[in-house]
């Protein structure tokens, strides 16, 4: 098994759609990024790539690429995904924080996980998700931004080698 931690922090500005795991939450205000600037499901990407020694978000998905500008971190996510399984690894587990003042985020956090679920094709047992605010210290406190965390627990997938030498002596 393999085990990444992921990191992620957005700056709220306005006239931006706030969009946090996959789910758009009706907010006066919005994260500033160069794709939707999901920053959960960033967060939960440098997790998975951290996990399998690939390097960041960044790394596979610049800022400097115009093919990025306003993407919708979901395609990040089963892109990450994709790499994941090709290195024969699934998901065991998902913990995540989003750590931010306003808004509350639990009316969104079951379409959250049931999305997060979906994408990384698992159950959605095996992701959770907590919000929880800084008691108006910090950047998040002061209502300038948003950041998150995610722990992820990558298991070999056994099926995927089985396959892959079955393909090969046949």
């Amino acid at each position: 098994m393999r085990i990444g931690h992921g990191y992620d922090v957005h700056r709220l500005v306005r006239d931006r759609r706030l969009i946090i795991g996959g789910v758009e939450i009706d907010y006066e205000f919005g994260l500033l990024g160069h794709s939707d600037a999901d920053v959960l499901l960033h967060a939960i990407c440098d997790a998975i790539l951290g996990a399998l020694g690939l390097g960041d978000l960044g790394k596979h998905f610049p800022d400097t690429d115009s093919a990025f500008a306003g993407v919708d971190s979901r395609e990040l996510l089963r892109a990450v995904i994709a790499k994941m399984e090709a290195a024969h690894y699934c998901l065991g587990n998902l913990d995540s924080t989003v750590i931010c003042q306003k808004p509350k985020l639990a009316p969104h956090i079951a379409k959250m996980v049931d999305l997060i679920a979906s994408d990384c094709k698992v159950d959605p047992g095996q992701v959770n998700i907590k919000a929880t605010t800084t008691e108006q210290l910090g950047f998040p406190g002061r209502g300038e931004g948003i950041a998150a965390h995610a722990v992820i627990l990558l298991q070999r997938d056994e099926q995927r080698v089985a396959a892959k030498r079955a393909a090969i002596i046949s």
